[in-house]
C-alpha cells in the first residue's frame, strides 16, 4: 500500500517554473542591499534556497539547474557544429545517427561506465536546447530507388554545391589539391576449368566459401595516388607475407564483409591519408560518405588540417566518381589477364587470398605506370569534377523529375540546404 508521504507528492501540485532571467534580476537586487533573499525570492518568484545558494557563491550564476547534462555543454556545441557541417557538405544527419554520435563522446568522457547510447529523453532535451542552431527538416519530394542517381536535379545540385566550395576556396586551378577516393571490390574463389562445348562461360565456382577484398583507392586530379587500402574480410591471411608482397606503403584491415565501414574509414583518413596527401592546403576530397560513413573524430581531424569532405549523392557513381569512369575496369582487367583468368567479367578471381595483395601490387604497379595517369585526368574530366564542367555529363544519363514513377527502396534528394534523406535530418537554422 502507497505511504502517506508518496499519495500526498502525487496530489501535490507542480510549483510554477522560474527562469534564469528571474533568478538573475533577484541575484541583483539581492548583491545591490536592496532586498533580502526572502523577500527577493518571493517577489521573482524563485525558490529561496537556489537564490542563497547563488549569493553565497555555492552556485555560479547561470549555472544549469537539475541533473547533469550527460555530455559537457562545449562538447555539445561540438555536435550541434558537426552536423551543420555535415548538412552544408551532402550529409545531413538522421536523428539516429547524431545520437549515435553524442553516444560516442559520452563513451570517450566516460570509458569506465558500462553504457550502449543515449535515448530518446537526452535527443528531447537536446532539440529543446538547440532549438535555435538546428531545425528537424522531413525529407520531402523524395525520389526512391536508382533512379535518383540519374535525376537532373539531384546533379544540378551537387555540381552547385561543388562550384560553391571550390570558389569559396580557391582550387578551380588546383588539381593536385582535389582529390576522390572510392572502392573496388574482388571476390576470390572460381577457377577455370575445362568444360564441354554446351557450357556457356568456362567457369565454376570453387568448392567452399568465397573470399571477398576491397581496395579503397584514392587519386587527385593529376593522376597522383594515395597508396591503396586492402580490406579482407573476416580475417588477415595467415602469415605476414601479404604485407610484404602488396603495394608499397599500402595499409591493410579487414572487416565481415570486407567492405570499408566507418572504423576503417576512420583508420584510413587519420593514419594514412593525412600521412600520403600532398602539403599543399585546402583539399577537397570527394568521396561516397553513404558507402563510406564518417564519425566525429574523421570530421574534427579533416577541419584541423583544412581538408574539405564532400559527398557525392547516393548512386551516383556511373556518372560522377572519377575512378569508376575507367581505372577501376582498367585494374580488374589487368588483374584477370596476370592471372590469366577468363572470367573477370563476373568479378570472380582464381586466386588464393594469401596471393592477393601480390598479384595486386604487380597490377596496380603497371596500370600507374602504363596509362593511369591518362586514365584518372581522364576519368576526373568525364565526370565534370577537373576542369569543374556541369555540362560534361551526359544529358542521355538524366532524367527530369516528373519523368519518374517509385520504385522499392530508400535514397536521397537535394535542397539547395544540403541533401535530405528518407525520415527527419539535422539542418540550420532554427526549427519552424
Amino acid at each position: 500500500m502507497p505511504s502517506r508521504n508518496h499519495l500526498d507528492k502525487i496530489g501535490r501540485k507542480k510549483k510554477k517554473k522560474w527562469t534564469e532571467e528571474a533568478m538573475e534580476r533577484a541575484l541583483i537586487e539581492v548583491k545591490s542591499g536592496r532586498c533580502t533573499v526572502r523577500r527577493a525570492a518571493k517577489e521573482f518568484g524563485v525558490p529561496k534556497s537556489s537564490l542563497g545558494d547563488r549569493v553565497s557563491g555555492r552556485v555560479t550564476p547561470g549555472s544549469r539547474s537539475g541533473p547533469a547534462q550527460l555530455i559537457t555543454s562545449a562538447d555539445e556545441e561540438l555536435l550541434v557544429e558537426f552536423s551543420l557541417y555535415m548538412s552544408k557538405h551532402g550529409f545531413p544527419l538522421t536523428k539516429q545517427q547524431l545520437v549515435s554520435f553524442a553516444s560516442s563522446i559520452y563513451k570517450r568522457q566516460h570509458r569506465r561506465v558500462a553504457f550502449s547510447k543515449l535515448g530518446q529523453t537526452w535527443w528531447l532535451n537536446f532539440r529543446k536546447r538547440q532549438e535555435k542552431n538546428i531545425t528537424i527538416q522531413p525529407a520531402d519530394n523524395v525520389v526512391r530507388g536508382r533512379t535518383v542517381s540519374v535525376r537532373k536535379e539531384a546533379v544540378d545540385q551537387f555540381f552547385h554545391l561543388l562550384s560553391t566550395v571550390m570558389e569559396a576556396h580557391g582550387l578551380r586551378d588546383k588539381p593536385l589539391q582535389i582529390l576522390n577516393c572510392n572502392e573496388v571490390g574482388f571476390h576470390l574463389g572460381r577457377k577455370r576449368v575445362i568444360l564441354p562445348k554446351s557450357a556457356s562461360l568456362g567457369c565454376k565456382p570453387t568448392p567452399g566459401s568465397r573470399d571477398h577484398i576491397s581496395i579503397l583507392a584514392c587519386f587527385s586530379a593529376t593522376g597522383e595516388d594515395i597508396p591503396p587500402f586492402i580490406i579482407y574480410s573476416k580475417a588477415y591471411p595467415g602469415g605476414v607475407c601479404y604485407k610484404t608482397q602488396g603495394p608499397p606503403n599500402a595499409l591493410y584491415g579487414w572487416s565481415d564483409s570486407g567492405c570499408i565501414n566507418s572504423d576503417l574509414f576512420k583508420k584510413w583518413f587519420l593514419k594514412h591519408f593525412l600521412l600520403h596527401t600532398p602539403k599543399e592546403r585546402p583539399l577537397l576530397l570527394i568521396f561516397d560518405g553513404h558507402k563510406s560513413p564518417i564519425n566525429l573524430e574523421v570530421v574534427e581531424a579533416a577541419r584541423k588540417e583544412d581538408v574539405i569532405l564532400l559527398c557525392l549523392p547516393p548512386h551516383c557513381s556511373h556518372i560522377l566518381q572519377p575512378l569508376d569512369a575507367g581505372l577501376f575496369v582498367l585494374l580488374k582487367q589487368h588483374f584477370a589477364a596476370l592471372i590469366g583468368d577468363g572470367c573477370a567479367t563476373d568479378t570472380h578471381y582464381a586466386v588464393s587470398k594469401k596471393e592477393f595483395s601480390g598479384v595486386f601490387k604487380e597490377t596496380y604497379q603497371v596500370v600507374k605506370e602504363e596509362e593511369g595517369v591518362r586514365i584518372v585526368k581522364e576519368g576526373f574530366r568525364k565526370c565534370g569534377i577537373y576542369p569543374l564542367n556541369h555540362f560534361a555529363i551526359n544529358e542521355g544519363h538524366l532524367m527530369p523529375l516528373h519523368s519518374m514513377g517509385p520504385a522499392a527502396g530508400p535514397s536521397l534528394s537535394t535542397s539547395a540546404q544540403g541533401v535530405h534523406t528518407v525520415g527527419d535530418v539535422i539542418a540550420a537554422g532554427p526549427s519552424s
